[in-house]
C-alpha cells in the first residue's frame, strides 16, 4: 500500500511543517502515552485475574464461608463483624 517513496514525502512534509523541536516532543508524548496505555491494560487484567481467582477461592466446594472455621463453628472475627451495633443513646 505505502512504498517506503511515499512515507518519506509524508515524513518530510510534517519536519516541515511542525519542526525538529516540535517532532521530538510529539513523538515523546505520543511513545509515553503508549507506554502508559499498555500499563493501564496490564494492570487492567491482573485485577480482573485477582477478582476471579477471589471469587473461585470464595465459591471452592468443601471450603465454609468467610469467617467459619474448618469445624463449621464461626470464628471470632466473623462473630464481632456480624454483630449488630446498637445507635448511640441521645441526651434529648
Amino acid at each position: 500500500m505505502f512504498d517506503s517513496k511515499m512515507l518519506l514525502v509524508i515524513l518530510a512534509i510534517a519536519l516541515v511543517i511542525f519542526g525538529t523541536k516540535r517532532l521530538r516532543s510529539i513523538g515523546t508524548d505520543l511513545g509515553a502515552a503508549v507506554k502508559g496505555f499498555k500499563q493501564a491494560m496490564s494492570d487492567g487484567e491482573s485485577e480482573e485475574k485477582m477478582k476471579h481467582l477471589k471469587q473461585d477461592a470464595d465459591f471452592e466446594p468443601g471450603v465454609g464461608a468467610p469467617g467459619v472455621g474448618a469445624s463449621g463453628v464461626a470464628t471470632p472475627a466473623a462473630a464481632r463483624e456480624t454483630e449488630v451495633k446498637a445507635p448511640p443513646k441521645s441526651n434529648v
